[in-house]
Parts: structure tokens; sequence; C-alpha cells
């Protein structure tokens, strides 16, 4: 049996991606967290509050890396959104 080797990540991509459906999910949903965590600290003297601050406690000071604490400690989820043509499609071919 293989045997894990030790990463430099924490954490693991592994483990991220047990929860997204695939690779470009999880580099969509870190990217777009990371930039709403980045725009949170740059705002923060303004008192604004419109932001979502870091949901997790991290040792990081990084925005990617928070985003991706968050993802894998399951506060941060996403939601597909249905595709309009593709349920139409085979519809049309039935009636053929």
């Amino acid at each position: 049996m293989a045997e894990r080797r030790t990463t430099m990540m924490e954490p693991p991509i592994e483990k991220l991606l047990e929860t997204v459906d695939s690779k470009y999910t999880l580099v969509s949903l870190a990217a777009k967290r990371g930039r709403e965590v980045n725009s949170y600290f740059n705002q923060l003297g303004e008192g604004l509050g419109s932001i979502v601050p870091p949901q997790v406690t991290s040792i990081s000071r990084k925005p990617l890396s928070i985003s991706l604490d968050e993802i894998a400690a399951g506060k941060i989820t996403y939601h597909r959104l249905p595709v309009e043509g593709a349920e139409a499609a085979p519809e049309e071919d039935a009636g053929l």
C-alpha cells in the first residue's frame, strides 16, 4: 500500500476535494471567498461591515489560505443553478 507523503499544504487537497464536486469548483470557490476576505480586511478601518468576516481561526494571514481553511471546515458551501437549455433538449428529441 502506498504511503501518504507529508506535504506543506494544510488542509490537504484530498480533503478539500471531498467537499466539492470538482477541482474547478474548488478553485472558483476559494478565489471568490479569498477576494471577500481580502475586502473585509481592507475595509476594517472604514467601519462599513458589509462583508462577512473569516469564519474560522487560522494561523495564516493570507486571504486564500483562510478561504481554503473555511472550505475544509465546511463553513463555505455552494449551490449549482439549474441550466435553462439543458432540460428542453431531451423533450424535443422524444417527440420525433
